[in-house]
């Protein structure tokens, strides 16, 4: 039988494509095989069942988070009162020349720490001295016809008790004498005046302090009536600081001060990090400022050091109360929740419980708890952030925290960014 060429080929090329669909089926089979492995051995939580099959011979340390842990202390801690406030100088004076005359020289430097009476500038004196010779000159006269006057009186009164002259004569000698008395002491006042111009042509410090810019050069006019002055002079030493206070809280500052305590307050920079000065408070205002609902409040300064600088802005932070042996924990440890504060105790199996926590007073590092905690429970300061709770820790010693200022913010390491008090115990 004779097979045709035509339906040959058309054969070899049904064959051929069946074969080719076959290995397309394949490959598709072994492409969802993977995927599926693939899905199944990252699904979530596929892991978690070959942990839980790890024998008790493997090291379960390796599951758990390091963590740095801190003890729950017995200390004191601060109630403080915080405000914005400004440095103010003791005194500041404006030296001005109370006579008028040509400046001559000027003594000091712009910036110098004066004391009070040293010498700063001299005016032209010549005028005073000249005017002061005059005057002297004017006693001197006044002083020889008083004495004369004198003479004649003496020799009248001789006259009327002999009934040599009238006693009409007398008497105008008396008056004359006394108007004589009376010039002499108007010519001592006059010397007097001299004198004191003479004084005042030396300007001396009045308080001391530091001096500010000079304001007048050496040969120019000055006036007593002058508004600027020679230079600004302000005390530094001491200082003080005007803060306020929320009117609410005044009642517990006079609670205080009529009692007669002394109040410390502490003056910190802008940011709260750095503790620049120590002082006590000195008074309140004598008034409430209804737009702001705030009493400002005074607090002197030693200022040795001289870091506070007239009109600089400061953070005061007046201690109001100092509450004993309460129970002290580190501000760091401290979460915050939808339940309210928290903390993460470590237990004597190595695991974290959460706890809640009443919060008293804070001061630098350290928070006043009422409830919560009780002295002795080792709570986490670092790597709080990944636990939850019933976690393993592998606790670190000795690790160091971070520090927070007084308002609870980070805070320096350093002599003058350390916390203002440790709670003991």
């Amino acid at each position: 039988m004779t097979i045709r060429s035509s339906e040959l080929s058309s054969s070899l090329r049904g064959e051929s494509a069946f074969r080719r669909w076959r290995w397309w089926l394949a490959a598709l089979v072994v492409l969802l095989a993977a995927i599926g492995i693939y899905a199944l051995v990252n699904k979530p939580g596929a892991a978690e069942p070959r942990a839980s099959k790890q024998g008790p011979g493997q090291n379960p340390a390796a599951r758990s988070l390091p963590v740095v842990a801190a003890p729950v202390k017995t200390g004191d801690i601060g109630v403080y009162l915080n405000g914005l406030g400004s440095v103010v100088p003791t005194y500041t004076v404006t030296v001005k020349s109370r006579v008028d005359g040509q400046l001559m020289r000027v003594l000091f430097q712009e910036g110098q720490l004066v004391h009070a009476g040293d010498l700063l500038a001299e005016i032209d004196p010549r005028p005073f001295q000249v005017q002061l010779e005059q005057a002297e000159g004017q006693l001197a006269r006044d002083d020889a016809l008083l004495k004369n006057a004198k003479v004649d009186l003496e020799r009248y009164r001789v006259l009327v008790e002999q009934d040599s002259i009238p006693k009409q004569q007398l008497d105008t000698q008396e008056s004359l004498v006394r108007q004589y008395e009376a010039a002499l002491k108007m010519d001592q006042s006059q010397i007097d005046n001299a004198k004191l111009q003479l004084t005042y042509s030396r300007i001396t410090a009045p308080v001391s302090g530091r001096l500010g810019l000079r304001l007048v050069d050496p040969g120019n006019m000055v006036h007593a009536t002058d508004t600027n002055g020679l230079v600004v002079l302000t005390q530094l030493q001491p200082i003080t600081v005007v803060f306020t206070i929320p009117e609410d809280s005044l009642p517990q500052v006079l609670k205080k001060l009529h009692a007669g305590d002394k109040l410390m307050v502490e003056a910190y920079d802008r940011e709260q990090k750095v503790k620049l000065a120590t002082g006590t408070l000195l008074t309140v205002d004598n008034q409430i400022d209804p737009t702001t609902g705030t009493v400002r409040l005074k607090a002197l300064f030693k200022n040795e050091d001289g870091v506070l600088f007239p009109n600089q802005f400061v953070n005061a932070r007046l201690l109001v109360d100092m509450k004993r042996d309460v129970t002290v924990l580190p501000l760091v440890a401290v979460q915050r929740g939808a339940q309210g504060p928290f903390v993460y105790v470590v237990n004597p199996d190595h695991s974290v419980s959460v706890r809640q926590v009443a919060l008293g007073a804070t001061q630098g590092d350290n928070a006043a708890v009422d409830s919560g905690v009780k002295p002795g429970d080792m709570v986490v300061v670092d790597g709080a952030d990944k636990l939850r709770d019933g976690a393993k820790v592998d606790v670190q010693m000795g690790g160091a925290a971070p520090r927070r200022g007084p308002d609870g913010g980070g805070q320096r390491k350093g002599a003058a960014g350390e916390a203002d008090a440790k709670p003991h115990g």
